[in-house]
């Protein structure tokens, strides 16, 4: 019988949690930031918060304290925003034991450092003489609500240590969550994080009424440059066609489920971001964050991201999404497959 901890209850936390725990011979523990919702879970078994509606299985133990949830803990599955990972970890590190094996299910980029999960957890656990960590990435089209329901749904499990990828595959599989594995993990984790941003422009080109054809251009183009940053930072080209690229990027960018393209929806109607983020009621849609360390990414290697940018600048300046789409489409005409 495997124990995982799970870190992080929000809705894909709660998900993976489902499904580890309905697929028998685990024994998981769920940490919860928020106490309320670790008891809400004990009391009634559902995350009445982050997943409501679904229940969470008896397997599955909920606890609002760190070295609880770690204790014996063979496998860590982190989901915790992106931009709390690095404290989440330092607090976690004096009650990780070296042998235990870390899966980072977070979709985000570090604005400060502009590091994936992956490497944010390394600089923690590796500092002052600690370890290297065994570490992979999970990633793919997974909408929670979906995944906690049994809908079928394939995601990767990205690691440059193959017995790690084959564990993780072996351990999280069930006939309604298939997992396939993948030795990029440049590629894997940049793709779930960078399709947040396309997803927002998705949802304002929809916001501002605008057709499928816009919508179909801009998840097209998204992909080009989503891929022209990874193969700059190391990633392989071929993994943005599989389902951490093109399959998230899909998912994000048209299902009614992403908070990014809700995100973008908004926009392209004119309201607000503290308003659109007040709405969300502690919900966090990483693309808002992502979409700075990308556009410092993509500076960094001088890579070319025009709706990255143009998704920076409503952000973060301001600028009306109308008079984005229009620079974005009268942009001095380009090659659709130069590099």
């Amino acid at each position: 019988m495997s124990q995982i901890a799970i870190i992080g209850a929000g809705a894909w936390g709660t998900g993976l949690s489902i499904v580890l725990g309905r697929r028998g011979g685990h024994r998981v523990r769920l940490w919860a930031h928020e106490q309320a919702v670790s008891e809400g879970i004990a009391r009634g078994r559902v995350n009445q918060k982050f997943l409501p509606g679904h229940r969470i299985p008896d397997t599955v133990t909920p606890t609002n304290t760190l070295a609880q949830a770690l204790d014996g803990a063979e496998i860590l599955v982190s989901v915790m925003p992106s931009q709390h990972c690095r404290g989440i970890f330092e607090q976690m590190r004096p009650h990780l034991r070296q042998e235990t094996i870390i899966v980072s299910a977070t979709k985000g980029l570090e604005e400060s450092s502009l590091e994936r999960m992956t490497e944010v957890i390394m600089d923690v656990l590796e500092a002052d003489g600690g370890w290297t960590p065994r570490v992979g990435a999970l990633s793919g089209p997974s909408f929670a609500l979906e995944v906690a329901r049994g809908d079928p749904t394939a995601v990767t499990v990205a690691s440059s240590d193959a017995e790690l990828g084959q564990l993780v595959q072996r351990e999280f599989s069930d006939p309604s969550f298939r997992i396939y594995t993948n030795d990029d993990v440049i590629g894997v984790e940049l793709g779930g994080a960078l399709k947040n941003i396309v997803a927002i422009a998705a949802g304002i080109c929809d916001g501002l009424g605008l057709g499928h054809n816009s919508i179909a251009a801009l998840i097209t183009r998204g992909l080009a440059e989503m891929t022209r940053l990874v193969v700059a930072c190391g990633g392989r080209a071929e993994t943005m066609a599989g389902l951490a690229g093109l399959g998230d990027l899909v998912l994000t960018s048209t299902g009614g489920l992403s908070r990014n393209r809700r995100v973008g929806v908004e926009l392209g109607r004119e309201r607000k971001l503290p308003e659109i983020i007040a709405d969300m009621h502690g919900m966090v849609a990483e693309g808002m964050f992502t979409t700075t360390a990308a556009v410092g990414l993509a500076h960094s290697r001088q890579v070319e991201m025009p709706i990255t940018e143009q998704i920076h600048a409503i952000l973060h300046h301001g600028k009306s999404p109308k008079d984005a789409i229009h620079e974005l489409m009268t942009r001095s005409g380009k090659s659709e497959i130069a590099v």
